[in-house]
């Protein structure tokens, strides 16, 4: 079953899908019996959600690499999109995004979400079936962040503030982390729920205020939506791994 996530100004779009395949250097990481990675990360096959594109699980390490910083070169067809992950915030997300990358798992694939909330301001990407739905076979934990600061005017006192720049995991859910991301590109007020995973350079910032200053896709029913495709078409042509 496939599975598609909304929200308003609290939650992000994603599912997860399922397939393993054999890795182009060396073998796929090996399943438990359940289906899931040995190591801590415990990368979990979605059997039920198939996936948008073929990858084996990530390697998944006694020791998942914690420390450093890796860069990674995002070319969009609106610009530059640099990125910097950050290990000891989310290692077993950065694991994950890395092996992704690698395979050219999010190569030519559309960002299908912009969000012009005052209070939520993200683009949405990382999914190859560009409809909200689709993933890379497998799901894992949370890291969340223990130190954001609190969002003005809440009267719940939930919300935090994951501020511009922020590069974090959407989600459908505890755990359920797959492939889908999103880019903090003004103010977002959100709780807690979301894995942060590293930042958005400073061409990045550029490249995705130009793609929300030309807002969403309007539709018959919704002239001058908040919620929905960037009316500036977002592809991301590659992802590559610097360092």
């Amino acid at each position: 079953m496939v599975r598609k996530f909304t929200i308003a100004a609290g939650a992000l779009l994603i599912a997860a899908a399922s397939l393993v395949v054999t890795a182009p250097t060396g073998a796929a990481t090996t399943a438990t019996g359940d289906g899931s990675t040995h190591g801590p990360c415990q990368y979990t096959v979605t059997p039920d959600e198939p996936s948008a594109r073929p990858v084996p699980l990530p390697r998944d390490p006694a020791h998942t690499p914690d420390r450093g910083k890796v860069k990674v070169d995002v070319h969009t067809n609106q610009g530059k999109l640099p990125l910097t992950l950050n290990r000891a915030a989310a290692p077993c997300t950065v694991q994950s995004f890395v092996h992704l990358a690698k395979w050219r798992f999010y190569d030519r694939t559309t960002c299908h979400r912009l969000t012009t909330y005052p209070t939520l301001e993200v683009l949405q990407c990382g999914d190859p079936s560009g409809t909200g739905e689709g993933g890379p076979g497998y799901r894992y934990k949370d890291e969340l962040p223990v130190d954001l600061a609190p969002a003005p005017n809440d009267p719940t006192g939930e919300r935090k503030i994951y501020p511009r720049g922020t590069l974090a995991m959407a989600n459908a859910g505890p755990d359920t982390n797959g492939s889908q991301f999103f880019l903090v590109y003004g103010n977002a007020y959100l709780r807690p729920n979301y894995t942060i995973f590293g930042t958005i350079g400073a061409d990045g910032l550029e490249t995705l205020d130009k793609v929300a200053a030309a807002g969403v896709v309007p539709t018959p029913e919704d002239p001058a939506p908040v919620d929905g495709a960037p009316a500036l078409k977002t592809d991301l042509k590659k992802v590559k791994v610097r360092c």
